[in-house]
C-alpha cells in the first residue's frame, strides 16, 4: 500500500472521492448537443406528462468513436446527462414502460461500458459528477457550489444532492491520509498513527454536521414524492418486475436487463473505513447486497477499497500495542462511522418510511437500490458498533 498514492485512485485531500475534474468545465463534442440540451430542459418536459415523446426525439447516436477518443471527464459528464434522461424516460410517466429507447439505450450502454459502471444513473453521476462551484476559487462546500444536472430543479433536490457533494469534499482530508496511516502501522510509528486517527475525528464531526443540515432545505415529504421517484433502478422493484429492454443493443440478445437504483450506500466512504478498521458484515444476503454494490462504483474507487481491504493492519496493530490511548482513537473511529451509520438510519425513517404510499416504482418499503433499506441500515450500523475493542 505505501507505494500508492491516493491520486491513483482519483482521491484528493480537498475533493475526497468526487470527480478530479470540475465538471461544469468540461467541454463536450457538438454531437452531443441535443442530448445535453434535452437532459438540462428536463424541468420542462417532466411537466408536460408527454415526457418521452419529446425524448423520442433524439437522434440515435453511435458513441463508439467517442468512447474511445474522448477523455474520461468527458465520457462521465455525458453519462450524467444520459443517465438523467434514462431515468426520466422510464419514470416521468405513470407506468414505467418495458422497453427504453435505442436513443437512450445504445448510448449509455456504451457509456457504461467506457467507464466501467452499469447503464443507468449512479451515485456517481447523481453526486460526484454533478455539481459546480459558484466561485471558481472557492471552497467546495455548501455555501459555494450549485447542482448542475437536475431532474424537475428546486430547493429540496439540489439541498438533498449537495448535501452528499459536501460531505463527500469532507471526507478527502480523512480517506487522502489512509495509505500514509497503514504505512505508519509497519513502521511501528505510533506518534503519526495517533495524531492521524484523531484527525480524522474532527473530519468525521464536521461530516456530521454536514449531514445534521439535510433537513434545512430538503423536506421529507417533498424529497419522497419529488426527488425519489427519479432514482430508482429496475432490480427488485415491484414495478419492473421483469426488467428492461435496451433496445439496440447486441449484447443484451434482447433479454431484459436488471440493475440497482441510484442509493448513498454506492458512496466509497463508508465501505473505505469498513475496510480500514477491519469492521466485516457476516456473509448473509444483506453482506450479498453490499458486495453486489461494489460494481456501481467507479473502477479507481473500487480497487481503493479492495487495497485497503487487502493491507489494513490497523486493528491487529492497534490490539497489539497495548495504548490505551490508541484504543481509545480507533474505538472513536468506530464509533464515528456509526454515528453516522445511525443518521442515515434516521433519515431513513423520516423521509421515506414514514411517507404515505408513493407512485410506481416508489414504495416506502423499498430503497432506491431495491432493498428492505430499514433492516439493512440497521444491521449494518449494529455490526459496525460490534467493532470496538
Amino acid at each position: 500500500m505505501a507505494a500508492f498514492h491516493p491520486t491513483e485512485y482519483g482521491i484528493s485531500k480537498e475533493r475526497g472521492f468526487l470527480s478530479p475534474f470540475d465538471p461544469d468545465k468540461v467541454s463536450l463534442d457538438p454531437l452531443l448537443a441535443p442530448v445535453v440540451e434535452a437532459a438540462m430542459a428536463l424541468p420542462k418536459t417532466i411537466l408536460t406528462g408527454a415526457l418521452r415523446r419529446h425524448i423520442e426525439t433524439l437522434p440515435c447516436l453511435d458513441l463508439g468513436d467517442f468512447c474511445a477518443s474522448a477523455s474520461l471527464a468527458e465520457r462521465r459528464l455525458a453519462m450524467v446527462h444520459y443517465s438523467f434522461l434514462v431515468q426520466a424516460y422510464i419514470w416521468g410517466e405513470p407506468e414505467p414502460p418495458k422497453h427504453l429507447p435505442q436513443c437512450l439505450a445504445v448510448p449509455i450502454w456504451q457509456l457504461g461500458q467506457s467507464i466501467g459502471q452499469p447503464p443507468l444513473l449512479t451515485y456517481s453521476c447523481y453526486v460526484l459528477d454533478n455539481w459546480a462551484r459558484i466561485d471558481a476559487d472557492g471552497p467546495i462546500d455548501l455555501s459555494n457550489i450549485h447542482m448542475l444536472q437536475p431532474f424537475l430543479g428546486g430547493q429540496d433536490e439540489a439541498w438533498f444532492v449537495l448535501i452528499h457533494v459536501a460531505i463527500e469534499a469532507r471526507a478527502g482530508a480523512m480517506l487522502a491520509e489512509i495509505p500514509a496511516l497503514l504505512q505508519a502501522c509497519r513502521d511501528q510509528d505510533s506518534a503519526t498513527l495517533e495524531s492521524g486517527l484523531a484527525a480524522m475525528s474532527a473530519v468525521w464531526d464536521d461530516m456530521n454536521a454536514i449531514f445534521d443540515r439535510m433537513p434545512e432545505r430538503c423536506d421529507p415529504y417533498i424529497y419522497f414524492h419529488r426527488v425519489r421517484p427519479w432514482i430508482h433502478g429496475w432490480k427488485d422493484n415491484p414495478a419492473l418486475s421483469g426488467g428492461l429492454i435496451y433496445e439496440g443493443v447486441e449484447e443484451t440478445g434482447g433479454k431484459p436487463q436488471v440493475f440497482r437504483g441510484q442509493t448513498g450506500s454506492q458512496s466509497s466512504i463508508v465501505p473505505s473505513m469498513d475496510a480500514f478498521l477491519a469492521i466485516d458484515h457476516a456473509g448473509d444476503p444483506l453482506r450479498t447486497y453490499l458486495d453486489e454494490l461494489h460494481i456501481y462504483r467507479p473502477p479507481e474507487h473500487r480497487q481503493f477499497i479492495d487495497d485497503i481491504r487487502a493491507n489494513s493492519i490497523l486493528r491487529p496493530y492497534v490490539q497489539s500495542a497495548g495504548s490505551p490511548y490508541l484504543t481509545a482513537l480507533y474505538n472513536e473511529c468506530v464509533n464515528n462511522l456509526t454515528r453516522f451509520r445511525t443518521r442515515h438510519l434516521e433519515y431513513a425513517a423520516s423521509y421515506i418510511n414514514k411517507q404515505s404510499k408513493g407512485g410506481a416504482g416508489n414504495t416506502a418499503d423499498v430503497g432506491t437500490g431495491g432493498t428492505p433499506f430499514m433492516k439493512y441500515l440497521k444491521k449494518h450500523r449494529d455490526e459496525a458498533a460490534a467493532h470496538m475493542l
